[in-house]
């Protein structure tokens, strides 16, 4: 049976946890305030190609319908990006031994790791929605929807980033993972578009796509509208986080490309 963590431990996660955090305020114009450009320059493309010619989707404006993907998007490639580029350079440096030496099993490694994406994830989401209200009015239908799936999503990818970063070698490892894995299933789960305007084939293959159901349930938190069951989007991204939470645990706790 697993023991409570004691106090001394709950200090180490959280000065882990901190430690995380401050690497990227330190340096916020790169890790948050670029990301909320990026995210308008992309709302302004759409608007400029598509805004006049593709007038609502699912009953809503279409950049209204487009924003919600947007946030999301930044949420997850920058929740990726945290603990990912943590993990790499201190391998590449020769400072993982910083983080592994500390008495702290795999379960707090992970944990201080990951909410430290997370952070990144959520306040990145903030900024870029705050910046997005500016030029489109959006409303909010359910906050217990956009809140599940903005810390969901965050962790899922932080925990992908921990993985990503405890398997690569070199900073092109990282790359690959973003652009033929992170980008194309952000791509491709219905952040731009309804995916219930595609064939049905193309329909199932989005549905097996984790990446739709974070998107789609974010979605529904903002306009009430979504592509799929919002309640099974809760239990898909429980189920992933899960299995990649055991994936990250069984890395640290077995030394994976860590302790050679």
């Amino acid at each position: 049976m697993n023991e409570p963590i004691p106090y001394n431990k709950w200090l180490g996660v959280w000065t882990l946890y901190s430690r995380e955090v401050r690497r990227f305020t330190k340096v916020y114009n790169q890790t948050v305030v670029a990301p909320v450009v990026t995210t308008l320059l992309f709302l302004a493309i759409f608007a400029v190609s598509l805004g006049q010619s593709v007038a609502t989707i699912a009953g809503v404006p279409f950049l209204e319908f487009l924003a919600p993907g947007l946030i999301m998007m930044a949420i997850a490639q920058n929740a990726f990006a945290n603990t990912s580029s943590s993990l790499i350079i201190a391998k590449i440096q020769g400072n993982i031994v910083d983080t592994l030496m500390p008495p702290l099993n795999a379960h707090e490694l992970t944990l201080g790791i990951a909410f430290g994406g997370v952070t990144r994830g959520v306040a990145v989401g903030i900024a870029v929605s705050l910046a997005i209200r500016l030029f489109v009015p959006f409303g909010l239908h359910s906050a217990f929807f956009l809140t599940y799936h903005a810390v969901a999503a965050s962790l899922m990818l932080s925990l992908l980033g921990i993985a990503g970063g405890i398997w690569a070698e070199k900073f092109d490892h990282i790359a690959a993972i973003t652009n033929f894995i992170v980008t194309p299933l952000a791509f491709l789960s219905g952040t731009f578009y309804s995916v219930e305007r595609l064939p049905a084939l193309a329909q199932w293959i989005a549905h097996a796509n984790p990446f739709f159901f974070m998107i789609d349930g974010f979605r529904y938190g903002f306009i009430g509208h979504s592509d799929a069951d919002p309640v099974v989007g809760l239990a898909v991204l429980a189920a992933v986080d899960a299995g990649l939470w055991v994936l990250c645990y069984w890395m640290f706790a077995s030394g994976y490309k860590l302790k050679t």
